[in-house]
């Protein structure tokens, strides 16, 4: 094992990896909702509207979230970027679980949390295996 990566074993990575590409594929998805949906279907859906240029900057941050989780360590060019989308996706999920929460849906509110904390956890181990 690489100095970088002690105490870091392959069930460890493996499911680091799995997690990672999980959180891609379900920022990829609903990035890409963001902009496959009119701003009045999104509205329709969320008790708390929010202006469109806002819902589709949100979009275009969780697609690059998604690239910067998988990309940087397939390619092992720039790893040092997969903590810090893990990190922006921290943030956004906070917000969804805001604007969740002020709508009054409070079980609805655990799904962006649980997600949120997926991305914790991925940007944690990252930053610790670095150190």
């Amino acid at each position: 094992m690489a100095a970088g990566n002690a105490g870091t074993g392959a069930p460890t990575t493996r499911t680091l990896w799995i997690v990672q590409g999980l959180l891609a594929i379900i920022f990829l998805l609903t990035g890409g909702s963001k902009f496959a949906m009119s701003v009045e279907e999104m509205h329709a859906q969320m008790k708390v509207p929010l202006p469109g240029w806002f819902l589709h900057f949100i979009g275009v941050c969780e697609i690059l979230g998604s690239i910067g989780l998988i990309l940087p360590g397939l390619t092992r060019i720039r790893p040092g970027l997969t903590p810090l989308a893990a990190a922006g996706l921290v943030i956004i999920m906070i917000g969804a679980t805001v604007i969740t929460l002020m709508g009054g849906d409070v079980a609805l509110a655990l799904i962006p949390l649980v997600v949120g904390l997926l991305c914790a956890f991925v940007a944690y181990r990252h930053w610790s295996r670095s150190s």
